[in-house]
């Protein structure tokens, strides 16, 4: 047992007491089949509103292998994968959902990769985005387009399923930031990475936590904390503008000089209404960057702990 590697597993729950005894008894199958390997289920429980935390404990009270970790309330999934970096204990560390959506047996290939091959990250990639709408795999495309560019990785397909030595969750376990995106993260830390690839499962049982509105919302604050890229786009309408603007200066001459110059009023609206529209929009994002600004200056918790196990 002593020369065994422990494989911590990182588990972030909201409202999934249906899940979590299907989820415990799947790992334990698979455990058992990785030769060599002992595992810590740490379960970090999100400030949900149903038994989830009673459900642990239930399990906690047998095996002395999971552990919990439950906040005083929902801080969110990005504040659960990092309070569960900061308590894990074993050799390296896999990140996946209560909800079996990352089908367990992936595990088996990712620790191979790790204690066999050497790899450091092991990216779990999904083969297929499930069942989506097709607005939602536009807006997708789009978000991890401009996060790719930020980390200079295809992300397109990459999910929080990944295997992480214990090198690297020392490294994200120090970072001080408070507005994370650990997706992105996991790439910028660096260190040998591979992939596996996995078919996302259907839910075992519960619906899923993600409205379209907090879907949105998360994706703006990613994407605000882990790129330039909208502050650039400000600078790309700003010159849009001026070109614009000369477009029609030089038209209006040119209307001057051969007599045809109309009336200015429509020109002057769509100009007056395209650029308070453009200056608006722009403020809003400099306004979301200031906001994160002051998010960081204040200095509070990323997450407060209510309980533990």
């Amino acid at each position: 047992m002593e020369n065994k590697k422990i494989i911590s597993l990182i588990v972030p729950c909201y409202n999934e007491e249906t899940n979590v005894v299907p989820f415990y008894e799947e790992i334990v199958r698979v455990m058992q089949n990785i030769e060599g390997a002992d595992f810590e289920i740490v379960f970090v429980d999100d400030g949900s509103k149903d038994n989830t935390f009673q459900e642990i404990q239930k399990l906690n009270a047998k095996d002395s292998r999971v552990r919990c970790i439950s906040f005083s309330r929902n801080f969110g999934k990005e504040a659960a994968l990092f309070s569960g970096i900061r308590s894990v204990t074993g050799d390296c560390a896999v990140i996946l959902d209560a909800d079996l959506q990352h089908p367990p047996a992936v595990i088996a290939e990712m620790y191979k990769k790790w204690a066999e091959e050497g790899y450091e990250v092991i990216e779990g990639i999904k083969t297929d985005r499930g069942k989506e709408s097709l607005v939602h795999k536009l807006f997708t495309k789009i978000f991890y387009g401009m996060i790719s560019r930020a980390v200079g990785m295809d992300m397109a397909n990459s999910s929080d399923y990944k295997l992480l030595d214990k090198k690297v969750i020392a490294e994200l376990a120090a970072l001080k930031e408070r507005n994370t995106f650990f997706r992105a993260l996991s790439f910028w830390v660096g260190f040998k990475k591979t992939t596996v690839y996995y078919e996302v499962q259907n839910r075992q049982s519960g619906v899923s936590k993600w409205s379209t509105k907090s879907l949105i919302r998360y994706a703006i604050n990613n994407v605000i904390c882990f790129s330039n890229t909208p502050l650039n786009i400000i600078t790309g309408v700003g010159i849009a503008f001026v070109l614009i603007a000369l477009g029609v200066a030089v038209d209006a001459i040119i209307s001057f000089i051969r007599g045809t110059a109309a009336s200015g009023f429509p020109t002057l609206t769509f100009l007056l209404i395209l650029g308070i529209g453009g200056i608006m929009i722009s403020l809003g994002i400099i306004g979301i960057y200031i906001g994160q600004i002051y998010d960081e200056i204040k200095g509070r918790p990323q997450y407060i702990v209510g309980k533990k196990l």
